[in-house]
């Protein structure tokens, strides 16, 4: 079968890797598909407006729904893909605290649903579950395939549970269905809630005179964090592979919050210290140290390989966010 012939379905298409994987994809001559959900922001269809813009859209939208079982069997029935990614969730580990009930019904049970739908209609499809580094939790840095999972969120306990979930529809029906443990991954397109945006975000503010000061969390929760760019790119790969496969996707360097406060005002000149407040409220009731990939696994069987340094990513992020502010860059 050739990739021009290629069908995909995206969960969560509007999001960060939703819309990176979807020009992926089409970059490949899929013909892709992704859902939507009828209550979605207009600042999430941003990331694909250019995607469905005039009379022929190259990405193709419907409504639909993880809580949803039969809008579910019904999309798949209808679409008939050959892949089907889910990146769809409650995907804020600090909002999780909040809604741990409804973390646990999208992010959890909601796979199920998926796979479900799946096995109903064509169990030849193959599927890709957005794992998260957030499983590991406390347990000690590097991370990798053999390390025991130790979640500390809504999140990541929902995330556990979405991960042997499709273990065991591959392992029980003999579905193709992976794993991508995926460390953080960032990108201009990340929504302003996450850590590395709210600070790019917030030196086009400062920049503008919108705000007086930034108000932050943790400082020294360190990640191991890349482009999402680069590892929607594995995503498709795991999907290539002849057996599924479950494996981590990082680029074994972790750097502190501090880190990043360095390197983004560094890009204006300016010193974080004189801008940012640090706000006990915006503590995790129970926090992540350190997350650090061991992604040796991925680079032996994929032959994948992170393409965009720590620096030009936290570069490309305020660049973009001054751009977005009309700001002008800093000499």
């Amino acid at each position: 079968m050739t990739m021009a012939s290629k069908r995909a379905l995206i969960t969560g298409v509007t999001g960060q890797d939703g819309s990176y994987l979807a020009e992926h994809l089409l970059s490949l001559d899929y013909e892709v598909h992704g859902t939507i959900r009828t209550t979605s922001s207009d600042t999430a269809w941003s990331r694909i407006a250019h995607l469905v813009r005039g009379d022929r859209p190259q990405l193709l939208l419907h409504a639909a729904d993880l809580g949803d079982s039969h809008s579910l069997i019904r999309l798949i029935a209808k679409i008939e893909p050959h892949e089907v990614y889910n990146l769809a969730a409650q995907a804020h580990v600090r909002a999780s605290f909040d809604q741990p009930v409804h973390t646990g019904d999208i992010t959890g049970l909601g796979v199920v649903r998926l796979l479900e739908a799946i096995r109903a209609t064509d169990p030849t499809i193959r599927f890709y579950q957005a794992s998260s580094s957030e499983m590991f939790g406390s347990t000690p840095a590097p991370q990798n395939e053999d390390t025991p999972f130790h979640p500390r969120s809504p999140y990541g306990v929902a995330k556990v549970y979405a991960y042997w979930a499709t273990i065991n529809a591959r392992e029980a029906y003999g579905l193709h269905a992976s794993n991508g443990i995926l460390f953080n991954h960032e990108s201009p397109r990340r929504g302003r809630e996450f850590v590395t945006r709210k600070i790019t975000d917030g030196i086009a503010r400062l920049l503008k005179g919108e705000i007086s000061v930034l108000r932050l969390g943790n400082l020294d929760t360190c990640r191991d964090w890349g482009h999402a760019r680069d590892y929607v790119a594995a995503m498709h790969l795991m999907l290539r592979q002849d057996e599924p496969v479950d494996l981590v996707i990082g680029t074994g360097e972790s750097r502190s919050v501090r880190e990043f406060l360095d390197a983004a005002f560094a890009v204006v000149n300016l010193d974080w210290r004189d801008h940012v407040e640090i706000d006990s409220i915006l503590y995790r009731p129970a926090e992540v140290n350190e997350l650090r990939a061991d992604a040796t696994q991925a680079r032996k069987l994929l032959g994948w390989e992170p393409h965009t340094s720590f620096a030009e990513l936290v570069e490309e992020m305020v660049c973009a966010d001054l751009t977005a502010h009309g700001v002008a860059k800093k000499p």
